[in-house]
């Protein structure tokens, strides 16, 4: 029997193995009509496990993964880069810098000082915002962004989608917050959040319709007038000064709304006002409409006593830049009333003063009162004045004397002589290295250093003062020339300053010592001389700070 080749000869087909059977072709499955055998089972058996296999770890790989990590939006991508470059950056960095620099960079609106949204050092965003800074002992101030409207007929102000959470705020916009029987006369604003809006399907809360929209990135800052209004030490050291302080950095695209409006008041300030604002002034309470922000200040911030402090100022602004806007402002006031202009003071000071003119007698300002803290021997001090070489002159200050005739007055005298009281506030209108000598009663020292002394010489002033004696006083001959009250003010003082104010401010006159005053005198007309005459340099600097 002949045998076939073997390579021709025909295989029984074996069962196919279960590590094989996936990965090579498989069968022509049963014909339908007939029913597969054991064998069948087995086969279709092993090609399931894998595929289950292979199911079960996609679904555990997919679980895995985050699901916002699903979609990636260009939000996503920039935050990413940014991670990556903050672990390129932490390579650099010691690890407390590390994780300063890992918080700056996650710092949520909710997470920022108030202060920051205030001074403008946080920016501006899209996001509301409705914070409050009570942390002075000077005055309140609150901050509103996003969708702000008034409502004067409650004194209030609307915040529409305000924050989750946020509560109504109520602020009394003065700057003597420490002083309880002042600021209970002042008006309040109540601060309401709504939350949500309002949508046609009745859903929300129904917005006030805005009379008077304000252009989109102008702010509104609301303070009010009321208080010591009326006194010019107040008026600048309580009101302009921190109007400046907060105000200044919009440069002028920022809205004033007044509480307790006075017409005198804009019509005294209205020439420093225009340096601080381009639009009209506001009046809270008599102006019925409702006027729509979308951002808003309440309240001022303060420094100090006639003070700008540069290192709180989020541009480094002093308060030479104050006297600089109210130099400008009055200055043009001035020349719009006479027809020749003014001699303009350089914007900051230089080392030296103007110019001076030799052959003249410098020129002397003297300051008196009338009701209180009058200088009784007024005559003698005139002649004293001429016997060391100055040209006094006299000033009766009143209420209605023109602030442009006062500026002029002192922008160009040499020096000013003045008992303690709020008239010594002019000295912000002389130049820098003019002198100011103030006449100091008794108990009245630490008043007249921290309201005036130290802002003069930041201004740069030379300040002198004159110390009345006890028996200079009229005080000695009220109450004896050994009595507390002359001998120890700090007594009367202790009681609080209303007692200290009805004694020492209000019911006392002085007798200056006309040779001791002489020995202040001399020393500011050596001062005077003294000062470093312009050179062709110093007087090209100060061009050069006036353009």
């Amino acid at each position: 029997m002949m045998q076939l080749p073997q390579h021709h000869k025909p295989s029984k087909p074996s069962a196919p193995s279960c590590c094989s059977s996936w990965i090579r072709r498989s069968p022509p499955p049963s014909p339908p009509h007939k029913k597969p055998g054991g064998g069948g089972r087995s086969r279709y058996a092993c090609r399931l496990v894998p595929l289950l296999v292979l199911t079960i770890y996609s679904l555990v790989t997919v679980l895995r993964i985050p699901s916002s990590s699903l979609v990636v939006t260009t939000a996503d991508s920039e935050r990413v880069e940014r991670r990556e470059d903050l672990e390129a950056l932490k390579t650099h960095l010691p690890s407390n810098q590390n994780s300063l620099e890992a918080r700056e960079e996650t710092r949520s609106v909710a997470s920022l000082p108030c202060s920051a949204f205030i001074s403008g050092e946080a920016g501006y965003g899209e996001e509301g915002v409705l914070c409050c800074d009570r942390s002075h002992y000077r005055s309140d101030v609150c901050y509103l962004r996003g969708d702000v409207r008034t409502d004067p007929s409650t004194s209030s102000v609307l915040l529409y989608n305000a924050p989750r959470g946020s509560t109504p705020e109520k602020v009394r916009p003065y700057t003597r917050k420490f002083e309880d029987s002042i600021m209970s006369t002042i008006d309040e604003v109540s601060i309401v959040p709504v939350p949500g809006a309002y949508n046609a399907s009745g859903g929300g809360a129904l917005r006030r319709r805005c009379d008077v929209r304000h252009p989109r990135g102008v702010p509104a800052v609301v303070f009010s007038t009321g208080g010591y209004t009326g006194n010019v030490y107040h008026e600048f050291s309580d009101g302009l000064i921190p109007l400046f302080v907060t105000a200044q950095r919009f440069a002028g695209e920022v809205v004033f709304v007044v509480l307790e409006y006075h017409y005198w008041w804009l019509g005294r300030y209205g020439a420093v006002l225009e340096g601080l604002t381009n639009y009209k002034v506001v009046d809270f309470r008599s102006d019925r409409r409702v006027h729509c922000f979308d951002e808003m200040i309440v309240g001022l911030r303060i420094h100090g006593e006639l003070v700008v402090d540069p290192k709180l100022m989020p541009n480094g602004k002093s308060i030479k830049d104050f006297q600089a806007l109210l130099h400008q402002g009055y200055s043009r006031a001035s020349s719009s009333s006479s027809a020749t202009p003014p001699v303009p003071l350089p914007l900051q000071a230089p080392p030296s003063r103007p110019c001076p003119r030799p052959p003249a007698k410098p020129k002397l300002l003297i300051f008196i009162r009338k009701q209180n803290r009058v200088l009784l021997n007024l005559p003698h001090v005139v002649t004293a004045c001429r016997k060391a070489g100055f040209a006094p002159h006299v000033m009766n200050l009143r209420r209605q004397t023109p602030l442009p005739v006062i500026h002029a007055a002192l922008a160009s005298a040499d020096a000013m002589v003045a008992v303690h009281g709020a008239a010594v506030t002019h000295f912000l209108f002389m130049r820098p290295g003019s002198v100011l000598l103030q006449i100091v009663p008794v108990g009245l020292d630490w008043a007249a250093d921290a309201f005036y002394g130290k802002p003069a010489q930041q201004l740069g002033l030379e300040y002198l003062e004159y110390k009345v004696a006890p028996e200079e006083s009229s005080l000695a001959a009220e109450y004896g020339l050994n009595s507390t009250v002359v001998r120890d003010p700090s007594v009367i003082s202790s009681r609080g300053w209303w007692e200290m104010k009805k004694v020492y401010m209000d019911r006392q006159n002085v007798t200056v010592n006309i040779k001791r005053f002489g020995e202040l005198l001399k020393a500011a007309r050596t001062h005077l001389k003294n000062t470093t005459a312009c050179a062709k340099g110093a007087g090209a600097g100060a061009a050069t700070a006036l353009r």
